[in-house]
């Protein structure tokens, strides 16, 4: 038998009960899955951590600065984008990008987590 399974059913109703009733909905449970998997990947942890630190930068200092290529950099700047941690704007023929104030709530917590560890 599985060591991380229970030997037999028991459950302590009243608790499991409770916490079934107060449960997040799936909707929103699958939302902040998929903005937690965009700052998993190591260039998009990068690129959120590099504009935590200044107000907005356009894909061409964001790829100098992490030295990657700027589709690679704009490839990556689009996924944060899509789940609202990073915000653009247009200035003439450049595209600014700044962190959302949820990519910097999700930021500084994935980064305190690390720090812990």
């Amino acid at each position: 038998m599985a060591r991380d399974a229970c030997d037999l059913l028991c459950l302590d109703l009243e608790k499991a009960e409770a916490l079934r009733a107060r449960r997040r909905p799936l909707q929103e449970i699958e939302s902040a899955a998929r903005r937690a998997k965009a700052l998993g990947d190591p260039t998009r942890l990068a690129l959120a951590a590099v504009l935590a630190e200044t107000d907005e930068l356009c894909v061409c200092d964001l790829s100098w600065v992490l030295e990657r290529a700027e589709n690679l950099v704009s490839h990556h700047l689009r996924l944060l984008r899509a789940e609202g941690l990073v915000e653009s704007r247009r200035d003439g023929k450049m595209v600014m990008y700044g962190l959302s104030d949820r990519g910097r709530e999700l930021l500084a917590a994935t980064l305190a987590a690390h720090a812990r560890a």
